[in-house]
């Protein structure tokens, strides 16, 4: 992940995110994409219909 992507991301927190609040917005941008990536590399894995409250 390179840290161009990153600090995009941080950047460009959307509002819930930036809501929530983050002592370090560029981790959180990191988490974010890290987690962005697993879906990608994995769709399968993903739940075919997630809860519409948020929860996993």
């Amino acid at each position: 992940m390179s840290d161009d992507r990153i600090e995009h991301r941080a950047a460009d927190l959307l509002p819930e995110e930036r809501t929530a609040g983050s002592a370090d917005p560029r981790a959180q941008a990191a988490a974010i994409l890290a987690e962005s990536d697993e879906r990608e590399d994995a769709p399968e894995a993903s739940p075919a219909d997630p809860p519409r409250d948020g929860t996993r």
